[in-house]
């Protein structure tokens, strides 16, 4: 059931959504397409690019799929997108974990991390092309590398801020080893911010996906590109809202997922 407080939200949006496509509509009329294209051309080239007809070949498996253009750029671009970012993700979190929990560890390596995290992950991609090649899995390198940093400060700041107090409480309970307090004490303690780090890392791996197939990996990023090139910019845009959606689902999903493991909050 919808309460009047999400119904007027609601309109609110629809409202404010409606203006957005009105300015758009009115700016975009006097100007060619190839510079700034209308509301309804971006939705023409939406609706070619869902339904031409393409053949995405799974890698590895060397299998063709009949699907759609729109879908076979999507499918690339999830094919480099979820490795990096559960790869780089899971990476991100145990090191901020370890280096959160442990002095020594966190002494002997912030002085690297401190050196390794100004460098943008599109830095990386001269040694993703000489290691790994123009694929899904250099791609899948620079999106690792952007998600592991996300990741990695947020479970830091978190075990960081564990209160000193509940780690006594719970080792006057009888927790006495570091694996059975960083397990049942910190890391439960430290998961909001470990949430947030996941959630952040999923709509900012997105952002990386798109600069990381600047050097030619295959997927919606390289078609926003390709397309600007060749100043079909309502393809660009078509494609752009492409992420949109697909961001919009997956945090959905996501805030879903962190609602239960989150229930304690509450």
């Amino acid at each position: 059931m919808i309460t009047s407080g999400r119904r007027q939200r609601l309109l609110r949006g629809a409202v404010g959504s409606a203006v957005f496509l009105v300015v758009w509509q009115v700016a975009a009329m006097p100007v060619p397409t190839y510079l700034l294209p209308t509301p309804l051309e971006v939705a023409q080239a939406f609706v070619v690019e869902l339904t031409a007809p393409a053949v995405f070949t799974v890698p590895l498996l060397d299998a063709e799929i009949g699907l759609t253009r729109m879908l076979v750029n999507l499918s690339d671009s999830l094919y480099h997108y979820i490795p990096g970012l559960f790869v780089g993700g899971a990476a991100g979190i145990g090191f901020g974990i370890a280096l959160g929990w442990s002095e020594l560890l966190d002494d002997a390596i912030t002085p690297v991390q401190r050196v390794l995290r100004p460098i943008p992950p599109l830095a990386w991609i001269a040694f993703a092309i000489v290691w790994l090649g123009v694929n899904h899995r250099g791609a899948a390198f620079i999106v690792g590398i952007g998600a592991f940093w996300i990741n990695f400060y947020n479970a830091y700041a978190g075990v960081k801020g564990v209160p000193q107090s509940t780690k006594e409480v719970a080792a006057s309970l009888g927790v006495d080893d570091d694996l059975t307090m960083i397990r049942k004490v910190v890391v439960p303690k430290a998961s909001p911010e470990i949430m947030t780090g996941i959630r952040t890392s999923i709509g900012q791996s997105w952002m990386i996906v798109v600069a990381a197939e600047l050097f030619g990996a295959p997927g919606v990023g390289f078609q926003i590109i390709n397309a600007a090139q060749n100043l079909a910019l309502d393809v660009s845009v078509a494609y752009m809202f492409v992420i949109s959606i697909v961001f919009l689902i997956s945090d959905g999903i996501f805030q879903r997922v962190e609602s239960r493991v989150l229930v304690w909050r509450e």
